[in-house]
Formats: structure tokens, sequence, C-alpha cells
């Protein structure tokens, strides 16, 4: 094979690759890595041996993120505050990998994060690519019986914890351009009439900029901290904008023409918020830089 069909090969496959490594680690810049080291392997093997090409380059990327997962837990175990997954500024078609549609949302990816590197690896060659168990046995190095059980936590885990209820693209639209508006006039009571009785939201600052170093509960807690956080910077505070965050209406704030964090959000039937993250971690915000 032509080193410019090789090339051609892998381009066709790259933003699949990059959004299995980018689901698998939670981490725009381990995936970007991942995605780069997946193609020195595939530039180095003899590619008319490999029958399938995509699935061949699906399961190295696999095993490459499972290696940087593994190494990235020690990190997470000593992170100051909530850890998030990095947000990733996408476009209305970012479901055109039909594969990955449905995990493309920061509550998905959070929910996907609180499994097991192993379990998440085969959640995703299982659920999202259908891979049959032996396959995945093959690839992640355990027995067939080991990966059915891993198999059947994951699955039970993300369906007991993924939101109960997605609005759709509409109203989703409405209700982060409401609480674009309430956050931007600083108006706490637009903010507290948003807010679930039970809300709950996470930041990640990772211990380098300001932010709840727990989960906080409650509208008045939540309301207060965010329109307090929001204010900070100067008088003229921080821009904030609708903007396609994990392929749902989000957030994005932007400080004197930079990316500085995202809000995303989960809410219920009658379109109250239950759940809110914000992300303003300045290592894990290179996902957003763009038009937004």
């Amino acid at each position: 094979m032509t080193d410019g069909l090789t090339e051609d090969v892998f381009a066709a496959h790259r933003r699949l690759l990059f959004g299995t490594a980018y689901r698998l680690t939670g981490s725009v810049a381990d995936a970007e890595d991942i995605v780069q080291d997946a193609w020195l392997k595939w530039h180095g093997v003899d590619q008319d041996t490999v029958e399938h090409p995509k699935a061949y380059l699906v399961r190295t990327v696999t095993n490459l993120s499972l290696n940087r997962m593994t190494s990235a837990h020690a990190v997470r175990e000593s992170y100051v505050g909530p850890w998030l997954p990095e947000p990733l500024l996408t476009s209305p078609d970012v479901a055109e990998e039909a594969e990955l549609a449905d995990t493309v949302s920061m509550a998905v990816l959070v929910v996907l994060q609180t499994l097991t590197p192993a379990e998440r690896a085969v959640f995703m060659l299982r659920e999202v690519f259908g891979y049959s168990h032996a396959e995945i046995a093959e690839v992640i190095g355990k027995s067939e019986a080991t990966t059915r059980q891993l198999a059947h936590r994951a699955r039970a885990h993300v369906q007991a914890r993924r939101p109960r209820f997605t609005p759709d693209p509409g109203e989703q639209r409405r209700i982060a351009e409401k609480f674009r508006d309430a956050c931007a006039d600083g108006d706490l009571n637009g903010v507290l009439a948003m807010l679930a009785p039970d809300v709950t939201s996470w930041s990640d600052g990772g211990g380098v900029v300001t932010a709840a170093r727990r989960p906080l509960h409650g509208p008045d807690h939540v309301g207060r901290w965010i329109l307090g956080v929001l204010a900070k910077p100067s008088p003229a505070g921080i821009e904030l904008h609708l903007a396609e965050i994990n392929g749902e209406s989000g957030v994005l704030a932007r400080y004197a023409g930079t990316a500085v964090g995202a809000f995303t959000f989960d809410t219920d039937a009658t379109g109250l918020i239950t759940a809110l993250r914000f992300q303003v971690n300045p290592a894990k915000v290179r996902g957003l830089q763009g038009d937004g």
C-alpha cells in the first residue's frame, strides 16, 4: 500500500478515532496524542495484511487509550476538587459518526468516566461498535467470561446513571439562552427560577482557578456561587455565549476574547436544571478554543 493510500485510509477514520479516544479518556489533549500514536503504528504496519482497517484502527486506539487511562488514574486520585471531562465545541452534525452519537454529551461522558478503564473500553467496543465478547476479550487481554461480566456491569452502570430526560434541541437551546441571559445580567432571581429544588453543581478548577472544591446542592447555594464567580474577573466581567458543546446547547464563557470555561447541564421534563457542570480548569479548555 502506497504512503498516499495509507494516509487516505487513516484520514477517512481520523474523526472517529479521535472521538473514540476522547470518550474513553475524557481528554482532548490525550485523544490527540493517542491518534498521533495510532498513526505511527498504522504507518509502521503492513496494511496489506489488515483485512478491516477501521476495526484495526479502533482496536489500536482502544489499547492506546487503556494505557493512557491506567496511568491517569493516579493523577485523578490526587486531583483538587471535582474532576470533569474536557468540554469540546462541536458542530450540529457531530452525530455523523453514528456509532458515537449517543455518547457525545457531557452527561454521558461523566458517567463513562466513573467506570473502570476496562469497563469503559468494553462498553465502547460492545455497545457502540458491536464487537463480540470474544473479539473484545482479545483486544483487552482478558477471558471471554470476564469480558461478559465487565460488559454487563458497565451497561447496568450507564443505564442507571445517564440522564432520565433529554429535551429536544430547540428546547435545550431555549433553556441555555435563558440561563445565559440571567447569568449575564447578574439576575439572581432569574437564575434561581431555572434551578430545580434538588439541583447539584460541579465545578472543575483543578486547584488552579476559583472553583468549589465540593459539589454544591440546592438553588440558593448554586445560584449565588455562579453569579459570584462570574462577577470576579473585572468590572466588565466574563462574556457568555451560546455554543454547541458536546453535541448540545451550552454556555461558553470568554474573557478578553479567550474561552475560559463552559456550562453544560441536564434538565427535567419541566425545563428546570437538575445538574450543572462548570469547567474552568485552564488546562482543560483546549477543546473550547474556536469561534464558539
